[in-house]
């Protein structure tokens, strides 16, 4: 009988160490004990643009059977605190959450640099690479995949050209804190400067600043603005939207959410769609599919998106279509007020 019990026992050890295992040895647990689905998603500063993101991850999750009963969604945003950026993506760094979808550059760069167990699943960031959240696109490393707005900043200026024809000299403004803008002001640069076309670049720190440097870059000559994806400039860009359209100054701009704030014309993606399309990038994780094996993917764009407010007190005439051609594209034309 003694013999018994000592084998029982030894039993019952063998047991609870098996079990013990078992509970730590999948990896993408990563320690969780939530019986749902545990998903984040974390943004700097809400915005048109970024809450349509939201809402096609979220959709195209449900869509996929990731819903209420199974799956716990937390939506966190810093509005436009850093520091507290910082706290969320340190908060969803605890084990807890299967993965975290970062929209835009800042919550990214701020997740990934935490080295996290944890897969980030990005949108909608502008320049990966450049951005540090990702080493190649086809070859995802640091845990972290998912999409890429790669601006048209050459078929932008083209479509300025057909738009509104003898620009001389363009301006830019940004915050220089934002990664992407700066990318995407550089881009632009470039893209001018190869045209032999002027132009004054100018960086704000803040949205009391963006009125002054406009109606600066329009006392140093400047003939039309562009303004990057920036949240800092889009924030405020109401100010800058007024000066311009007194003074009858074209605005481009690389959202469509900057045009429905009153810049002029972009060529803009379909917002709701990369948020899709990440969602699908993520769910191929949760399905098994490691995230070193979902490559991240540039999303093209879709379509000129205009604001009638501003074309009217510009007083610029459209091409009768509902589409624009711009080089060997042919965009449809999505009318903001």
């Amino acid at each position: 009988m003694k013999k018994l019990s000592k084998f029982a026992a030894l039993l019952l050890t063998i047991a609870l160490i098996a079990a013990c295992f078992a509970g730590c040895s999948n990896g993408k647990d990563n320690g969780k004990t939530n019986a749902k689905t545990k998903i984040g998603i974390a943004m700097l500063v809400e915005n048109g643009a970024f809450l349509d993101m939201k809402e096609g991850i979220i959709s195209q999750l449900k869509s996929a059977g990731y819903t209420d009963e199974n799956t716990e969604i937390v939506y966190k945003c810093a509005a436009g605190d850093t520091t507290n950026l910082s706290t969320i993506c340190t908060s969803m760094d605890d084990g807890s959450y299967d993965l975290v979808f970062t929209i835009a550059t800042p919550p990214t760069q701020q997740f990934v640099n935490l080295e996290s167990g944890t897969p980030c699943f990005f949108c909608a960031v502008s320049a990966p690479v450049a951005a540090g959240v990702i080493t190649d696109m086809a070859a995802p490393d640091k845990n972290a995949t998912g999409t890429s707005n790669a601006i048209p900043v050459g078929d932008i200026f083209a479509l300025a050209d057909t738009l509104t024809p003898g620009i001389d000299k363009w301006g830019f403004i940004y915050c220089a804190s934002e990664t992407n803008a700066s990318n995407t002001v550089a881009s632009g640069e470039n893209y001018l400067a190869g045209k032999g076309i002027e132009y004054v670049t100018k960086t704000v720190n803040n949205t009391s600043e963006i009125a002054t440097v406009t109606e600066a870059l329009i006392s140093d000559g400047c003939t039309a603005i562009f303004v990057p994806n920036d949240s800092v400039v889009q924030s405020g860009v109401t100010s800058l939207v007024e000066i311009c359209r007194e003074a009858k100054i074209p605005t481009y701009c690389s959202s469509s959410t900057t045009v429905a704030s009153g810049c002029f014309a972009t060529i803009a993606i379909d917002d709701v769609g990369i948020g899709r399309k990440t969602a699908d990038m993520a769910i191929q994780y949760l399905k098994g599919t490691a995230v070193a094996d979902i490559p991240a993917i540039v999303v093209g764009a879709d379509y000129v998106s205009i604001n009638d407010t501003t074309l009217a007190a510009l007083g610029v005439t459209l091409p009768d279509s509902d589409a624009i051609s711009v080089g060997s594209a042919n965009y449809s034309i999505l009318h903001l007020s």
